[in-house]
């Protein structure tokens, strides 16, 4: 990466304001680096995974791309709308973000350049195993994933550490392959944020009802991680035309992963199962304070229509359970002492994606980290991680020995 010239519109990701002051740095050369857990990162799975692996009477129903009479390519999904494929020219930085992270070797190489430590790897073309009402067929594509990750990212240490996909619409076919996992090994599951995929249907089941009881049940009893990662759980792009990328990303692919936030905390379900804990992934942090007192103001307000009744308000159990990954969240991160976040804020680098801040992690951790203390930023980059996803810290990178 380093030999590739930063094209113009990436060069504002070398900006920073220096680190006068600090303690301890992000940067790769400090030898009292800070520990460093990228929270999300993500494979580049082989486009002809699924075609291979998965039972032979799902394979006309894989996402696919298909070409018309007029020799136009659109990309198929049974749970997407048809989308027209487009050949984009990808220049400096960018084309390297595009092809990265398919080999192993090349991966660790390139998140030890950006001062990671740990990484944790979603699914990237593999998103899409969950887009389909069918949920027989979305945990066949999940079994497919979770055989070729445990292949592909072990044998590392916890350098890398890659989520099991759970399809969560059949309870059966959920229990069945977390038991599995959780057999061959997986530590931290990733959920969709809705276990129905589709728009909301009140006859459709969700993670509030007690009906998800055996599965919490199972998670708690095997000591597993869950995630609800962006873009899982409905159509991410359901709007087109004017400012569409922007509305999708925002409203569509971040703003559902709140709704498993709010099951989990206003239901009851972590006083049942007091030994769960979740995260949501690459959806940001600046939502949290305003989700914790918009459920707060719902439960008092609204308390003649609450049920049940809890033993704490449901921020109280987010701050108890919960973590919120993000990448830059300069928002979020003024937010976060005031509302006693400290604790649950988890920082990533996004490999490869262009969203993300990799290869240039630490002038964005410098850009937006500034006002926090040695102490805090050490939480966020890494320590939290640790604790939410049952990592080793190095002893000369513990909270003592500052």
């Amino acid at each position: 990466m380093n030999d590739v010239a930063i094209n113009e519109e990436n060069l504002w990701r070398l900006e920073t304001p220096g680190v006068e002051g600090w303690g301890r740095t992000a940067r790769v050369d400090d030898p009292k680096k800070y520990f460093m857990v990228s929270t999300d990162c993500h494979a580049n799975e082989p486009p002809d995974l699924w075609v291979k692996r998965i039972d032979k009477k799902y394979l006309d129903r894989v996402p696919r791309i298909e070409t018309d009479s007029n020799g136009v390519q659109w990309r198929y999904c049974e749970g997407y709308r048809p989308d027209r494929v487009r050949v984009m020219s990808f220049e400096g930085e960018d084309w390297i973000r595009s092809k990265a992270g398919a080999d192993p070797a090349d991966r660790m190489r390139d998140n030890q350049a950006d001062g990671i430590d740990v990484e944790i790897i979603f699914p990237n073309k593999g998103l899409a195993m969950w887009a389909t009402p069918d949920p027989i067929f979305s945990s066949a594509q999940c079994a497919v994933w979770n055989d070729w990750a445990w292949e592909q990212y072990t044998g590392h240490g916890q350098a890398m550490v890659p989520v099991a996909a759970i399809a969560t619409g059949d309870l059966d076919c959920a229990i069945a392959e977390i038991t599995r996992v959780a057999k061959m090994g997986y530590t931290t599951l990733s959920l969709p944020c809705k276990p129905v995929w589709g728009s909301h249907d009140v006859d459709h089941v969700n993670y509030n009802l007690p009906h998800f009881d055996p599965m919490w049940a199972l998670i708690e009893e095997a000591d597993l991680t869950m995630t609800f990662h962006v873009s899982t759980g409905r159509d991410p792009r359901a709007a087109r035309g004017n400012g569409g990328a922007v509305i999708n990303y925002v409203t569509h692919s971040l703003a559902p992963t709140i709704e498993p936030v709010a099951n989990l905390c206003a239901s009851g379900v972590l006083e049942r199962f007091k030994g769960l804990r979740f995260a949501t992934v690459e959806a940001g942090i600046g939502w949290v304070p305003w989700l914790m007192d918009a459920m707060d103001e719902a439960y008092r307000k609204h308390h003649m229509w609450v049920r049940p009744k809890l033993e704490m308000l449901p921020s109280e159990y987010f701050r108890e359970h919960g973590y919120a990954t993000f990448q830059e969240d300069p928002s979020g991160l003024t937010l976060a002492e005031d509302w006693k976040l400290m604790d649950n804020f988890c920082w990533a680098n996004d490999y490869p994606h262009h969203e993300g801040t990799w290869p240039h992690s630490s002038q964005a951790i410098e850009r937006t980290m500034g006002m926090l203390t040695d102490e805090q930023r050490a939480k966020i980059l890494g320590l939290n991680a640790a604790k939410c996803f049952k990592l080793d810290v190095p002893e000369h990178q513990r909270l003592e020995s500052f």
